[in-house]
């Protein structure tokens, strides 16, 4: 399990592109990285298109969003053009990264039990650290709350 202060996992997936986008080429900058379930479902349409409504804003304090799931960077490269998002949509479909972040846990829906992918975002600092966690994101108004904490933080 990921805690503050811990390294961040290093990572290289291929995005909705098919390029490989890995976490040291942000190096430089701070990096929000959220993991959500699957491709053109209402939450996570809603904040995909959150966080790409907010990209310029998060890029004038230097940080990048990447977003994550197991879907193929196929379905990626659709839910980016359908809905006009701007973020980079990394696919993780053998849930590597997923799992390394700790946020491929048991669900439930229906009364039926499986795992899947708990919505969640970690803020990771210049230096590879992770600097906040929000782990069971509640999507209405996340995008804001990530950028709140990050103008209120010092060193940013």
């Amino acid at each position: 399990m990921i805690e503050i202060n811990d390294k961040a996992p290093e990572f290289c997936l291929k995005n909705q592109n098919d390029q490989n986008v890995c976490l040291k080429d942000f190096i430089a900058k701070w990096k929000v990285i959220y993991f959500y379930p699957k491709d053109n479902t209402p939450g996570c349409t809603l904040e995909a298109r959150d966080f790409s409504q907010h990209l310029e804003e998060f890029e004038k304090q230097n940080v990048s969003i990447i977003g994550i799931s197991p879907d193929s960077k196929e379905s990626h490269k659709k839910f980016k053009q359908k809905h006009n998002l701007k973020i980079n949509l990394l696919s993780d479909p053998n849930h590597k990264t997923i799992e390394e972040y700790g946020v491929w846990k048991q669900k439930k829906m229906f009364g039926k039990h499986f795992m899947g992918v708990i919505r969640s975002t970690f803020l990771i600092n210049p230096e590879g650290k992770v600097v906040q966690i929000w782990p069971k994101v509640k999507v209405s108004g996340h995008a804001d709350e990530v950028m709140r904490f990050i103008k209120k933080s010092e060193g940013l």
